[in-house]
């Protein structure tokens, strides 16, 4: 039986979204020599410290509460360049920094959360820059919802889970849109085949 909120096929939920993440791949500097992996994804090379390896993100996380590996951050995930984009963000009221991957934000809280110690520097910093980048990004989905039509709705590099997030919102106001369209579509059409019988 489904206990979650949604059919089988509906959309994700943040949950599902971060588990998805760890699907993905990071780059890691092994602590200790390991053999290889034989997974359902694909073969993990033998770890050979320090050289570094990419595996999957979840693999990374479950080393590093091992303490058998670092974690390599990614170029986009430093406080420089988070500030970076920040900028970019604030003064760019129409468009999306596309500076960020699809999954920008579930990977940045993945990692804030296991290995703050190897971010490089004051993890609170990012927290701070992320926090204010994610309301920078909020609030320009939001003046974009309100700036919705009934047809589309184009947001070009928004993250998974930013759009998750505003998935349910956005299909209800484009619904209620549409309705709303039918509806004086109708009126207009009965309006003039009324005026088409009365001048008749």
């Amino acid at each position: 039986m489904n206990n979650n909120n949604h059919s089988a096929n509906g959309p994700l939920t943040p949950a599902e979204v971060a588990f998805l993440c760890e699907a993905q791949s990071i780059t890691i500097i092994p602590r200790q020599r390991l053999d290889g992996l034989d997974l359902i994804g694909g073969y993990i090379p033998p770890f050979h410290p320090p050289q570094r390896t990419a595996i999957p993100l979840w693999l990374a996380l479950l080393l590093k509460r091992q303490r058998r590996c670092n974690i390599v951050p990614p170029p986009w995930l430093s406080a420089p360049n988070i500030e970076r984009i920040l900028k970019i963000e604030t003064e760019n009221q129409n468009f999306f920094c596309p500076d960020l991957p699809y999954r920008w934000l579930e990977t940045a809280e993945l990692l804030l959360e296991a290995c703050p110690d190897d971010l490089g520097g004051d993890d609170g910093e990012l927290r701070v820059l992320l926090r204010g980048l994610r309301e920078v990004r909020q609030g320009k989905v939001r003046e974009g919802l309100g700036k919705l039509e009934a047809t589309y709705l184009q947001m070009n590099n928004l993250g998974l889970l930013e759009i998750t997030e505003v998935r349910g919102f956005a299909k209800g106001v484009v619904d209620g849109l549409r309705k709303i369209g039918a509806s004086i579509e109708v009126e207009l059409v009965l309006g003039w085949m009324m005026m088409m019988m009365i001048f008749r």
